[in-house]
């Protein structure tokens, strides 16, 4: 099933649906069950269960306490194949609609759980399961981005022209599809201690990650990668053989695709270059403590004092009305993109990655042209205001976006807005969407698509901790 064209009028029908499935004497019921029911379900956490009896219980908000129920758990209740490979924890983790494994989307499903995992010993075996998946995907194919849970099973894009291997869905190369591991990994170790995961099978797919990026900087050469789709959509295929327009090398790495599966336009992604540091620093530091590997972690260190050193030089921009901000893109020649996309790594969300410090004057700079008409992926309607991306569309809001930036807030006003619109917008579905419609919340996309439905409990759950006064 191609990920972009969850059609309009299925989503219209599944909320038909939910209203004739739930309705009485013609009347729906206020809040009608709509989470699996138990015995359905294909992971049941006990920390999870007591985070929702919890917010239910402190929240008031009745409608707020029905989509935590709903949306905090849906990777488990819907996504996750949990066992052993090997006599080690092995996990499988699908998007929701579709039957595959993104190495970003099943690292930021199960993210939020992380600060569970202290009394559920069975969560964190979940989560160790998802490393040691990663892993083994990262040393097939370092340059795709998505994984089927049948290792002989072809990918479905029969006209792609790239190195495709069996047990590969999708081979776009996206820098963030080797951060997204090394975060959810680098996080797993502080949280939990266990250093299992993070054997010689891990620390080889750390080095195949520095070499990767290596090669992306394109400073001797185009590299191994190309990619082309014989397609109509521009977004999924990449020009001039398959390498993309020309950059100049300056230290940046290359991302042939966004987060979105959206090709790049100029090849320098900023926000992911950003992440790229990041997670540069953090393999450095876990191959000094767990492997004793000073070499590779130097190497690790250096890679991303270049990168940031080139960030500093080509990613900022003067604009006439906001000052200096962070592009999107740029090329290195001094073309760039100014907007931003609601996929994470996006440049609203880098405060979010540990990125940059949300007091970073360049970023709110750049904040306040993102959350304008002067981005133009920023829409405004009658439902709401938000950051969309080119992935679905025009005036077509993604619920991530309005999450990424009430994550990223400073302000309990605008934190306030988000949850209010995100609560106002899930269609009368109980769950969140890849997007919706500016004007018509009930035109969404992707009715089932569990990382929208997550990342909107953790944001949830942080409220609650830190700010339950917002949600009253």
């Amino acid at each position: 099933m191609n990920r972009r064209n969850f059609l309009h009028g299925f989503s219209l029908l599944t909320t038909s649906v939910f209203f004739n499935q739930y309705s009485f004497a013609g009347t729906a019921p206020k809040f009608p069950v709509v989470r699996p029911a138990a015995d359905k379900r294909r992971f049941r956490s006990k920390s999870v269960e007591a985070a929702i009896t919890e917010f239910q219980k402190k929240v008031k908000d009745e409608e707020l306490g029905w989509l935590f129920n709903n949306c905090f758990p849906s990777t488990l209740d819907t996504t996750v194949t949990h066992g052993t490979r090997d006599g080690r924890p092995d996990t499988y983790v699908i998007t929701g609609d579709i039957d595959a494994m993104w190495l970003r989307d099943s690292s930021a499903q199960v993210w939020p759980y992380l600060q569970l995992v202290g009394k559920d010993a069975e969560l964190r075996q979940l989560i160790a399961g998802v490393i040691n998946r990663q892993t083994s995907y990262i040393l097939k194919d370092p340059y795709a981005n998505a994984f089927y849970d049948d290792a002989n099973k072809v990918g479905e894009w029969k006209t792609d022209k790239t190195k495709m291997l069996p047990g590969v869905h999708e081979r776009k190369w996206e820098i963030d599809s080797l951060c997204y591991p090394i975060r959810l990994g680098y996080h797993y170790w502080k949280t939990t201690k266990d250093t299992k995961p993070f054997d010689q099978q891990w620390q080889q797919a750390i080095k195949t990650v520095l070499q990767t990026f290596r090669a992306q900087q394109r400073k001797d050469a185009l590299g191994p990668y190309s990619f082309q789709r014989e397609t109509a959509n521009a977004t999924d295929t990449q020009p001039m053989k398959g390498y993309g327009y020309p950059i100049k090398p300056v230290g940046l790495i290359c991302s042939a695709f966004r987060p979105s599966d959206d090709a790049t336009l100029y090849s320098f992604l900023v926000p992911s270059n950003f992440f790229a540091a990041v997670s540069l620093r953090q393999a450095a530091e876990m191959m000094t403590a767990l492997a004793k590997d000073q070499k590779t972690a130097g190497e690790l260190t250096a890679l991303a004092t270049e990168v940031e050193a080139a960030l500093k030089q080509h990613a900022i921009v003067n604009h006439p009305k906001y000052g200096k901000i962070y592009a999107y893109e740029v090329d290195g020649f001094g073309s760039q993109v100014l907007m931003d996309d609601a996929n994470v790594p996006s440049l609203i969300a880098l405060p979010y990655l540990g990125a940059v410090p949300v007091s970073d004057p360049v970023y709110q700079n750049t904040r306040k042209m993102l959350l304008s008409e002067d981005n133009p992926f920023y829409f405004k309607g009658t439902a709401g205001a938000g950051i969309g991306g080119p992935h679905v569309g025009q005036d077509m809001i993604w619920p991530i976006g309005l999450v990424t930036q009430g994550l990223t807030s400073t302000s309990d006003a605008e934190i306030k807005q988000c949850i209010q619109t995100l609560k106002s917008t899930h269609g009368s579905t109980g769950f969140m969407h890849e997007s919706f419609n500016k004007d018509n919340p009930a035109k969404f996309t992707r009715s089932w698509f569990a990382w929208a439905n997550t990342i909107f409990g953790e944001f949830l759950w942080k409220t609650y901790k830190e700010k339950p006064q917002l949600l009253a």
